[in-house]
């Protein structure tokens, strides 16, 4: 049974009611609207099968604290009894609270820090805390985990994963540190939020039989200051590949939400290729997969060693792996994807296929009964490494 904190409203719903101060270039609201999926993605009429036009929303990479939050206040195993709990869930909105101090030299570390720190003091004062000084505590923290890492006040983001009181804390994120066992790498929430088991097999159907025309495809951006930019490589390889790599290049804001052209290139591809972003992985991962497009890794903490609860256990089952060094020594990508026959396709996109339920987020607040989805298989996850540190009497 799970635990869920009434934590006051500054640290979550009051940043959701003054959203349009969460970026500095403009409001958010519509971003975070409707409990976080966003806008009716209704420009996708004509791409996605009539019957689940209402399961598409313009969903925002950085949303997974709202969809969480939503679902814990609902969850099957929620309890409101903190004595009989096995975990507590902390909704704390963390990358919604630090997003509006990023990006503008205005704002000190103190300023990225208050909302961690003040919810720290918050939950010292609460009696279920020193029952394992924090073993059972967990939290979504909706940004990648270096944005939360600041070693020096000068530094980028908050230094909140290193206040002492986060030490035993599960935090779920959407991009982990390998080497820290408190961090669980989630799903980024994609565009595709399913309401009944139907809407899924539907869509698994759509993408399984879908007529796809190009072996591989790319969408991204090219980072015109980065020395032999690895980006610009594969742009270069697909421009060169003689109509067998279709093209989305995302300069500028081509590739924000609310356009279509990304999905139809994953639904007309057999491999997308996937690189890291800004940091190790993407949100774009999810959006191939979801679209039955085969992922083509460069580096292995893209993926492999960041979502171990929700993806195939046997890599090569699902993706095809190029290591970064052979595309930098001119190895050519179509060279090596149309090496694989179309039995070997066939297999990895039913893998692929297979696991999508695994790394969506449901539409409704109380989950679609008879499926896990990328909530149930975290929450399950943390409610089975808390039972075992229990066994173990929280040593580490």
């Amino acid at each position: 049974m799970v635990y869920v904190y009434e934590l006051p409203a500054y640290f979550n719903t009051e940043l959701l009611e003054n959203c349009h101060e969460l970026n500095p270039w403009g409001s958010r609201c519509d971003t975070y609207s409707n409990d976080g999926l966003g806008r009716p993605a209704k420009q996708l009429a004509g791409v996605v099968p009539e019957s689940l036009t209402g399961a598409w929303f313009w969903t925002d990479q950085f949303a997974s604290e709202i969809i969480y939050h939503n679902r814990m206040l609902n969850y099957r195993c929620r309890t409101m009894d903190g004595e009989a709990a096995t975990a507590y869930y902390i909704p704390l909105y963390a990358g919604l609270a630090v997003g509006k101090y990023l990006w503008t030299d205005n704002y000190t570390a103190e300023d990225r820090d208050r909302h961690c720190e003040m919810m720290l003091k918050w939950v010292y004062d609460q009696p279920y805390w020193n029952k394992s000084d924090g073993w059972d505590h967990f939290l979504t923290m909706g940004r990648i985990t270096w944005d939360f890492r600041r070693s020096k006040k000068e530094d980028w983001g908050s230094g909140c994963i290193y206040l002492p009181g986060m030490r035993n804390i599960t935090r779920l994120l959407i991009e982990r540190n390998s080497w820290d066992y408190f961090d669980v790498g989630v799903p980024y929430p994609t565009g595709f939020h399913p309401s009944s088991p139907s809407d899924v097999a539907t869509w698994q159907e759509f993408v399984r039989t879908r007529t796809r025309d190009t072996l591989f495809c790319f969408a991204g951006a090219t980072r015109g200051l980065i020395k032999n930019d690895f980006r610009g490589l594969l742009l270069n390889q697909c421009y060169n590949a003689s109509g067998s790599c279709r093209v989305v290049d995302c300069g500028g804001s081509k590739c924000s939400n609310g356009t279509s052209v990304i999905l139809e290139s994953f639904l007309g591809s057999d491999f997308c290729l996937q690189p890291r972003g800004d940091s190790f992985t993407r949100r774009s991962i999810f959006d191939c997969m979801i679209a039955g497009s085969i992922p083509v890794f460069f580096w292995n903490r893209t993926a492999y060693s960041q979502y171990e609860w929700f993806l195939p256990g046997q890599p090569e089952s699902y993706s095809v792996f190029i290591d970064k060094k052979e595309v930098l020594n001119g190895i050519s990508i179509k060279g090596v994807l149309e090496k694989f026959g179309k039995d070997e396709v066939r297999k990895m996109r039913e893998k692929v296929i297979e696991y999508i339920p695994r790394i969506v987020y449901a539409k409704p607040h109380e989950g679609i009964e008879g499926m896990k989805d990328a909530f149930d298989v975290a929450i399950e996850g943390v409610l089975n490494r808390i039972k075992d540190q229990e066994q173990e009497g929280f040593k580490w």
